[in-house]
């Protein structure tokens, strides 16, 4: 039962996504069981059917796909306000140990108490994002096609992991979808799908609105702008190169490492970047951080430059999302993209339970002792249903009192 028709301050917003922030290791897809566990079970912010048109919306744009995610339950719930608390309570914890590791004289990640946290925390990534790949399946894939388009999507992606394949899988799925799930409705003037013309109709509510339109103009001015000023001031081309690798990066976090490595090119250290991306894959939080490490680095003036760093790689991807959601909304009202999301909702299971096994699985599960600890942390998760928060405290004794593990 959710509470979506009711709205919620920025000051709420922000701690809820604080408190997240502060706990959400695992990368975007532990962070999507988060934010359902959360906003969906807990708090119903909003219904299930919302918080998957969410994640398909985020897997269609450029940007961190959690963090869009995040971005748009506190767009949905507190309009611009609550968008951008929710974005400043998610990123802040990771942004301040980012910004803590970038001036420090080392990066403590390697060893001791903190690195036997990490590694319990990691394996309860796995516990979460596990929970959400089955919830979402019980609830979106219903029928054989459905559950078909869920088991391919995720066979193509453990087979062939790509951005460009999980592109395709997700058109595929739409297609399909389009075809052979689109339902009819008994309340219209006629059963027969819509036609193109009537789709494109400026009357079916798809024309933008103000602050779509505003939204726009502003990624296209930040894109322009900073370009053309990067000629005279430093500062206006740290915001372009990182703007505009927010703006190419389609898949989250991993996929920003390569632009991120051309970006800065030899004004930081092979050895250097590494470990801040390290770091940025230990540590609570949204990946893209690893932006505000480099932009650290880059300048004299490191927190000023992480700032602009930090938000110049979110904004083209949050820009986006405003421009586009109100569109994308009224069109799920429309039998072909309901279809479509259908198809997408089943695909976007298969990707889940891809990146359950790499990189969630892959990277925390090494020994017989860490399956065991997943599955106790799922049984009490999915049967005793302990919170979250107890679930991660208890993560965290684990690996301040255990070399068991690994």
């Amino acid at each position: 039962m959710t509470n979506d028709q009711h709205q919620s301050s920025p000051l709420e917003i922000f701690w809820r996504f604080l408190t997240l922030g502060l706990v959400s290791f695992g990368g975007p897809a532990a962070h999507i069981g988060y934010f359902r566990k959360t906003f969906v079970e807990n708090l119903g912010w909003v219904s299930e059917e919302k918080y998957a048109g969410l994640i398909a919306l985020s897997q269609f744009l450029p940007g961190p796909a959690s963090s869009q995610v995040g971005f748009s339950i506190g767009l949905y719930r507190g309009g611009i306000p609550g968008a951008i608390a929710a974005f400043i309570g998610f990123t802040l914890p990771s942004f301040l140990i980012m910004l803590f590791l970038a001036t420090s004289a080392y990066l403590q990640s390697s060893s001791g108490l903190v690195h036997q946290i990490i590694l319990a925390l990691k394996l309860l990534a796995v516990v979460i994002v596990a929970d959400a790949t089955l919830s979402m399946f019980n609830n979106f894939c219903l029928n054989s096609t459905t559950k078909g388009i869920a088991i391919i999507s995720a066979v193509s992606l453990l087979a062939f992991p790509s951005l460009w394949t999980q592109m395709l899988v997700l058109g595929i799925a739409a297609g399909i979808g389009m075809k052979t799930l689109a339902s009819f409705s008994t309340n219209t003037r006629s059963n027969t799908l819509p036609t193109t013309a009537e789709i494109s109709n400026p009357n079916s509510g798809l024309l933008l609105t103000s602050q779509a339109k505003t939204a726009l103009v502003l990624f296209f001015g930040c894109l322009i702008g900073p370009f053309l000023l990067s000629y005279l001031s430093e500062w206006a081309k740290l915001f372009y190169h990182f703007y505009i690798s927010g703006t190419l990066v389609f898949g989250g976090g991993h996929v920003v490492l390569p632009l991120l490595q051309e970006t800065v090119g030899d004004a930081i250290s092979s050895d250097r970047f590494l470990m801040g991306y390290a770091a940025a894959q230990a540590i609570p939080g949204p990946m893209f951080t690893l932006a505000t490490f480099l932009g650290a680095e880059l300048t004299e003036q490191p927190f000023l430059s992480a700032l602009v760093a930090t938000i110049a790689i979110f904004l083209p991807g949050f820009l986006l999302i405003i421009a586009i959601k109100d569109s994308w909304e009224r069109l799920t009202t429309n039998v072909l993209v309901a279809g479509a999301i259908k198809g997408i909702n089943a695909a976007v299971v298969g990707l889940l339970l891809s990146a359950l096994y790499q990189p969630v699985f892959t990277s925390a599960v090494h020994s017989s002792k860490a399956m065991a600890c997943v599955l106790l942390g799922f049984f009490a998760l999915r049967v005793l249903k302990l919170s979250i928060i107890w679930l991660v405290v208890g993560t965290i004794f684990l690996g301040l009192a255990s070399n068991l593990l690994y």
